[in-house]
């Protein structure tokens, strides 16, 4: 009788998910940020000091309370998840870029990996660094603003949400992008405009009518209006709501990755 098994075509003999591979995966996208910790999660929380110091300065002074807060106890949650999806979309962007370019997209793509193993190992390492530079940056607030989350659970969940989405959207962008042309075209004209355009500095009910319709089908807004009521307990909309549009959108945004992944578009030409 003999001891070696046989497996039917498409089988598996790692079974239902591959977890060495799936956790390896993990591992090289963690470790991609944290071996450059000074870029990754040093020079962000330098910049959100920046930004927090020169609008206190330049408009704090004149600004009133906003919402029943000051303007940069207000504005603190908007910078942090301004930061932490800036950054969650840079990871797998530029990690499945740098490996288009370079030609070694192979060691990803040939593994015994299924669609969903990756996708989701790109966004795990894309939603820790986003999670790294928020614990950071919460550190830093409590610091110097003296903030600390009214509602610790409702931060993290929106955090993690944002971080999630932003790391699928990289994903996709990676994937049509063809050289770092086309991804920085898409930073600059797509990324940078959602998170600046969200209230992430004001609250949408300063905006005029049409505006404040647009910015409501702004999937970057709820989460920054959430993160918002998670830190100082204010925010523009039920939180709730957010949640489930934050949710439905990074489920899509997921979802979508996942097609182009297993039907590897622009990856396997």
């Amino acid at each position: 009788m003999s001891d070696t098994q046989t497996f039917a075509p498409g089988d598996r003999r790692f079974g239902r998910v591959n977890w060495l591979g799936f956790w390896t995966l993990c591992k090289r996208e963690i470790l991609r940020f944290t071996n450059v910790w000074t870029q990754t999660l040093l020079a962000p929380l330098v910049t959100a000091g920046l930004f927090l110091m020169i609008f206190t300065i330049a408009i704090g002074p004149q600004r009133g309370d906003v919402m029943g807060v000051a303007f940069t106890t207000f504005i603190a949650p908007g910078i942090l998840m301004m930061t932490v999806i800036q950054n969650a979309f840079a990871n797998t962007s530029s990690s499945l870029m740098v490996s288009k370019v370079q030609g070694n997209i192979v060691d990803t793509l040939m593994p015994p990996l299924s669609a969903g193993e990756v996708v989701l190992g790109y966004v795990i390492g894309g939603t820790a660094r986003g999670l790294f530079v928020a614990v950071a940056l919460l550190a830093m607030f409590w610091a110097v603003l003296g903030i600390v989350p009214q509602a610790p659970l409702v931060t993290l969940a929106f955090v993690t949400l944002g971080a999630a989405f932003l790391s699928a959207l990289g994903l996709i962008a990676g994937i049509f992008s063809q050289k770092f042309d086309q991804m920085a075209a898409i930073t600059n004209f797509i990324i940078t405009p959602l998170a600046f355009l969200s209230g992430t500095f004001y609250s949408v009910e300063a905006l005029p009518k049409g505006l404040y319709q647009v910015t409501h089908l702004n999937p970057v807004f709820y989460l920054i209006d959430g993160a918002r009521w998670g830190v100082i307990g204010v925010s523009d909309t039920a939180p709730a709501l957010g949640f489930v549009i934050a949710l439905a959108a990074t489920l899509f945004a997921c979802l979508a990755a996942w097609v182009l992944f297993r039907r590897g578009t622009r990856l396997k030409s």
